[in-house]
């Protein structure tokens, strides 16, 4: 469980492909500060790390996950953020983020508004019921609220702070995210779907 406040941004030095899975290899500030068996949210994915090497983490994505998400577009170098799983007990600053991607979504317009960005999503109109006007989203990890959904696509406004610690820095137009509905809204919509006569 998560909170969509990133801790910090990791680097992909590597990786490695065996049947179906895909292995990472992550440098980062926080790495050497892991336990193996961990889980680490890595875009908004939560993985379990399963090696640990001074600054070096490792974990494997499956099938289900890379069909899923955008990791089976990562590249060596490229920047994902991270974040270590909550603390109960601690204050819960971004919203209940299970890392557990729902959908990919597209990035379509980034607007710099000089003191904030506003950056512009599509995705798929199955989704529509969970996307509510100032409601939360996690994109690739990032605790985010909801602006102007429409059907098909919705914005998010991104604090200068956000904009320099998260890799939405290095995005552009036409890249593909992940997206984290809204747990509530998720079992409030199957509760609903449920007492719907047929």
């Amino acid at each position: 469980m998560f909170t969509g406040i990133v801790e910090c941004c990791g680097q992909i030095q590597d990786l490695t492909k065996k049947e179906t899975n895909l292995t990472f290899t992550i440098e980062s500030e926080i790495s050497s500060q892991l336990k193996i068996d961990q889980s680490l949210s890595h875009d908004g994915v939560c993985l379990t790390v399963v090696d640990i090497s001074g600054n070096l983490h490792r974990v494997v994505a499956v099938q289900e996950t890379l069909d899923r998400s955008t990791l089976g577009n990562w590249q060596k170098g490229q920047m994902v953020n991270l974040e270590r799983a909550m603390v109960f007990g601690a204050r819960l600053d971004g919203h209940i983020v299970q890392g557990h991607v729902d959908a990919k979504g597209r990035c379509f317009k980034i607007e710099d508004l000089k003191g904030s960005h506003l950056l512009s999503f599509s995705f798929d109109i199955k989704n529509a019921p969970l996307m509510v006007q100032k409601g939360s989203i996690a994109i690739n990890g990032v605790s985010l609220t909801v602006i102007d959904p429409t059907d098909t696509q919705f914005k998010v406004a991104i604090i200068p702070y956000t904009w320099d610690h998260t890799n939405f820095g290095q995005l552009k137009a036409g890249m593909e995210v992940n997206l984290e509905f809204d747990i509530m809204g998720k079992y409030f919509a199957r509760m609903m779907d449920a007492y719907v006569p047929k």
